[in-house]
């Protein structure tokens, strides 16, 4: 998995990562890394790459089966979006 950086519309991080030989992008909202005891709090980039290595192993079967489509993965990865590159 790869992080692209911010896409500041979506309030999300764009990702991508290797599936079946194919290269998938995905949104993962940043919102997934905030401190959810602070509401409305939106997490710092640091804060964000930490959460995301750290949860990286989720975050690509989340991709994966979404690009498999073999349904929704599990909260809160069922908010990980797939996009298409033009």
């Amino acid at each position: 998995m790869e992080v692209r950086g911010r896409d500041p519309g979506t309030e999300c991080y764009r990702v991508t990562h290797d599936v079946d030989g194919r290269t998938v992008t995905a949104l993962v909202p940043e919102r997934l890394a905030a401190d959810l005891r602070l509401f409305g709090s939106r997490p710092s980039h640091q804060m964000a790459y930490v959460w995301m290595a750290e949860n990286k192993d989720k975050i690509e079967a989340a991709i994966a089966k979404l690009a498999r489509g073999k349904g929704a993965p599990r909260p809160p990865f069922d908010q990980i979006t797939l996009i298409e590159e033009r």
